[in-house]
């Protein structure tokens, strides 16, 4: 499995790109970042790859987590954000229940 790493000058629509045509192919991706911004971005596409596997029926629920990573021999420590299919149940689903009371 690859993991989507991001930067804090990735482009935020490609990287919910990235997200989202994972999700269609293997039901679960990783993101992983860097750095404020890296996070930041991260974020924000995150948010929009939501929106765009909405748009297919599919929902997404992510889990942030810290990860040690090793790059030019240093441990840098990284957020790797984990991302999976997601159903919600009738419980938290409150905006439907309004509709359906009289």
């Amino acid at each position: 499995m690859d993991i989507i790493k991001v930067k804090a000058v990735s482009r935020t629509a490609s990287v919910a790109g990235a997200i989202a045509g994972v999700m269609r192919d293997t039901k679960h991706a990783e993101v992983q970042a860097i750095g404020a911004g890296a996070v930041n971005q991260s974020v924000k596409a995150l948010v929009l790859a939501r929106n765009f596997l909405a748009q297919d029926g599919i929902d997404v629920a992510f889990v942030a987590e810290f990860v040690n990573v090793e790059i030019d021999g240093k441990v840098r420590t990284a957020i790797k954000f984990i991302v999976d299919p997601y159903e919600k149940t009738e419980e938290e689903s409150p905006e439907e229940k309004e509709e359906e009371e009289p």
